[in-house]
Formats: structure tokens, sequence, C-alpha cells
């Protein structure tokens, strides 16, 4: 027993007693301070942390010193820029590495940590054939000397802009396709032109007069042909080479709006609500009708690996389709205006998106394998068309009222990686280059506009380079 300055007796009996009066006083003191200090184990871990208690009083100790000279001046400082930041979050890892992992192991006989002194680490690194003169450990060695991730940087504004006199503004045509030998075509009224990317050379493909005007083109897998769909119900196919039309298709009674090729057989669909599949092989204009619509097909796509057509319709309805039967295998119901924009995913077998109208406005992914719906995401505005990208996981899709956007997403967050404006008519029309790193998207304001949006196969880097020979000069007349 003492007496204490104040005249009351303290007891040194308990050590427990000393430490809830030391804990008393130091809270109804706040600005007394002592050479002694008590840390809170609140919210410490002792089965893992109890070797860094020494560090962590010693460390405390030096902060508690700094903090009664220097009062605290945070809110007098304005946020630190994003590369300061970068550079903290990078130091507080290094700093974790060090004090959580370098000087650690675990216990062979429990799940315990031990500590490891620094003659001991030597002496280990010693025995191994080399000696680190680093001060850091070599979790912090890999972690600095690993290569960063750059960030993909993506143009806002297009490469190159060409001119479509008379594009039409209609929703339900598809008028733009990008063939594997680096050729554009382009329906334009009664017209079909074809682009080319490597020269800039416009050569003007076929004329279908005054009666009759292009509503769909679409390339064979090679390149090397090409099926006009005419507003008269005929299906044409043309030898882009020689420009000579090779054969004309009938058996529709309306305007074929959309068509796709699988190998030797082609999918068009028209206004009068039935498909056609159309084995150029064959002497007959079609091997097999598909009926399943009850309004004008305009969207058809095969998949990746050509064993499933998808097909949407002004019906609001997706259907599946196999070779095997006649009867859609699939039928999907769930969006609310016509279903004209339709992607199958290269990178996952049988994961098919679709986007719906202007009083449907949403995505669609779907499961065309199990049939389940997978998600849904509400764009705010028409949904024209749907790409995946060759090379990464990530899809564009094109959209008409009200915003006319391009909008590159990240699937499976399905977040938003850029925003493209420049048309100031629905996006209605879209395609993609052979290596996959340009889009062109064509509108009513009768433009074509280039965009660089995704990664080639060759250049993993993220940066956003040319995969094709473009012509350096700024625009050209598509006519």
């Amino acid at each position: 027993m003492r007496r204490s300055t104040d005249g009351s007796q303290t007891s040194f009996s308990s050590p427990s007693s000393s430490l809830n009066s030391s804990l008393n006083t130091s809270l109804n003191t706040s600005l007394e301070y002592s050479d002694r200090f008590i840390p809170s184990r609140t919210h410490s871990n002792f089965s893992h942390n109890s070797n860094l208690a020494e560090n962590a009083s010693s460390n405390s100790n030096n902060s508690n010193s700094n903090t009664n000279h220097q009062p605290s001046n945070t809110a007098a400082h304005p946020p630190d820029p994003p590369v300061q930041q970068n550079t903290s979050a990078l130091l507080n890892v290094l700093l974790k590495s060090e004090l959580l992992e370098n000087g650690q192991t675990k216990d062979e006989e429990g799940n315990m940590m031990r500590f490891k002194s620094p003659r001991e680490d030597a002496q280990e690194n010693a025995t191994k054939g080399f000696v680190s003169l680093s001060p850091i450990g070599s979790n912090s060695h890999r972690l600095l000397s690993s290569p960063r991730k750059t960030m993909r940087k993506i143009p806002k504004v297009p490469f190159k802009v060409l001119d479509a006199p008379a594009l039409q503004d209609d929703f339900y045509l598809n008028l733009v396709d990008w063939s594997a030998l680096n050729v554009l075509a382009v329906g334009l009224g009664s017209c079909v032109y074809l682009w080319s990317a490597c020269t800039s050379k416009v050569t003007k493909l076929c004329d279908l007069g005054p009666e009759d005007v292009v509503t769909s083109v679409s390339w064979t897998s090679r390149g090397t042909h090409l099926a006009v769909g005419t507003n008269l119900g005929e299906t044409q196919i043309w030898e882009a080479a020689k420009c000579k039309k090779i054969r004309t298709m009938r058996g529709h009674s309306a305007r074929v709006g959309t068509m796709s090729w699988m190998g030797h057989v082609l999918a068009s669909g028209s206004r009068d609500r039935l498909i056609y599949l159309r084995d150029v092989r064959s002497k007959e204009p079609f091997v097999t009708k598909l009926a399943g619509h009850k309004q004008e097909v305009c969207g058809l796509k095969w998949s990746a690996d050509e064993s499933q057509l998808a097909s949407g319709g002004n019906d609001n309805k997706l259907f599946i389709w196999n070779l095997q039967s006649s009867q859609p295998v699939n039928r999907f119901n769930e969006h609310t205006a016509a279903v004209k924009a339709i992607a199958w995913s290269p990178h996952q077998h049988g994961l098919l998106c679709s986007g719906g109208g202007t009083a449907d406005r949403c995505i669609r992914f779907w499961n065309t394998l199990s049939g389940n719906s997978l998600n849904c995401i509400d764009t705010g505005s028409q949904v024209c068309n749907l790409q995946w990208s060759k090379n990464c996981n990530e899809l564009v899709s094109t959209h008409g009222y009200s915003l006319n956007q391009i909008i590159l997403w990240r699937y499976p967050s399905m977040t938003k990686i850029a925003t493209l404006t420049g048309h100031t008519y629905r996006v209605l029309y879209l395609a993609m280059s052979p290596d996959g790193s340009t889009i062109v998207t064509g509108a009513g304001d009768e433009t074509l506009r280039f965009w660089q949006v995704f990664p080639d196969s060759t250049h993993k880097s993220g940066k956003s380079t040319h995969g094709l020979l473009f012509p350096s000069s700024p625009g050209s007349v598509v006519r």
C-alpha cells in the first residue's frame, strides 16, 4: 500500500486491478500521457497475431509521440490525386507483405504463426546459395517485378467516317456486312456497293433497278460470295470478285430483311413470317421451311458451332431451331418488343444474347442448352444490334430511340466499359472487322463510322492498334 498525491490509497496487490486503474485514469484524463503504452485488444486475433505484439507496441509508441506534437490537419487537405492513391495502395500491399508474410511460416504442428528473426532468414537464404541485400522480402520482390496490367484506352470518336447516301432508316433491315477478306458491303437504295478497307476502293456490285430495293446483305464465311435480299422477296447470290450474279432463289412473298450463312446453307427471314433454309448446292430454291413467327422475321443468327439457329421476330418472340426438327426447340417470350438484335457467344457454348425494341429496351441472356434465362439488363433505349468480341469476353450494343449510342459491355458483370456517341439517328447497322478489333456502325444520318473498341488477336497487351490496313485519307463516299 502507498498513498498517492491526492490522498487516496492505491493497492498494487493485483496486476488486474492495476491495469483497470490505469485504464480508468487514461479515460478520465485524456490529455495525460505516459511512457507506458497499453494497446486495445478488442479486435485482435491472438492466435495469429501474438507474434506482432512487440512490433505493434513500438510502432504505436512512435505514433503517439508524433501525435503529441503534431495536430491533425487531415480535413484541411484535399483528397489525394489518383496517382498518389495508387502509390499509397501499393505501399500498403508491400507493408502487409512484409509484416504478415515475409517473416512468418505456418507451424507444422498447428495453425499458429511463429516469428522468424532476420538472422534466421539470412542463414536460410545462405544455405540456399544466395544472400539477399535487399531490405524487402522475396514476396515483395515478386510483387514489384510483376508487370502491371495496362488499361485499354478506347477512343471516344471514330477514326474514320464514310458518307453513305440513301442508307435507309428502317429498323427491320440489315444493310451492312463485313467479309473475311476485309471488304464492306453496303446496301444503298437499289444498289449494293463494296468498299475495300485495304485500298479504300469502292465497287458497285449490282443495281436492282427502279422497281426493287436492297433489304439485306450477308457474306459467306470465306468472303467470296454475297447474298442479297430484296424487297420483292428474292434472294440473290453474287460473286464479289467478278461482280457476277450466280443465282436467284425465290420463295418469299415479301421483303427479305435478314439472312445468315452456315457453310453452304443460307437462312433467310422475311416479312411473310417464314424462314427458308437454302442449300446453294441444291437445285431446289429451299430445302427446309420453318414456320413459327406470327409477324415479320427481323433477326437470324447461326451459333458458332453451327448447330442452332436463333430467330427474332416483330411478334416479340425469340425461337431456337436445329437441323433435326422443323419446330423450335426453345421458345422465349420474355421480350416486350421486336427482337432484331441477336448474338451468339464465341466463348461459351449455348450462350445467346438478344435485345428488344423501343418498348422493351432490354438485353437478355439465355442458355439455349437448358432453355433457361440467365440475366436481363435494362439499357434505357431501343436495342438495334448486338455483337460479341472474338478476342475477349465483351460485347457491344447499338441503340436507337432515344439515345442513339454505342455501348461496350464487360461480360458477365455487364458493367459499361465505354459509351460512344456521334450518330444523330438510330444506330441500326453494325458489323465487325475480320480481326475483331474494329466495328462499323451505320445510321439514318447516312454515315458509316469506324470505331476501335476491341483488342485484336495479336495484341494482348491492351494497346489500341489498328489491326487492319486502313488508308490515311480523312474520309470518302460509298457510292
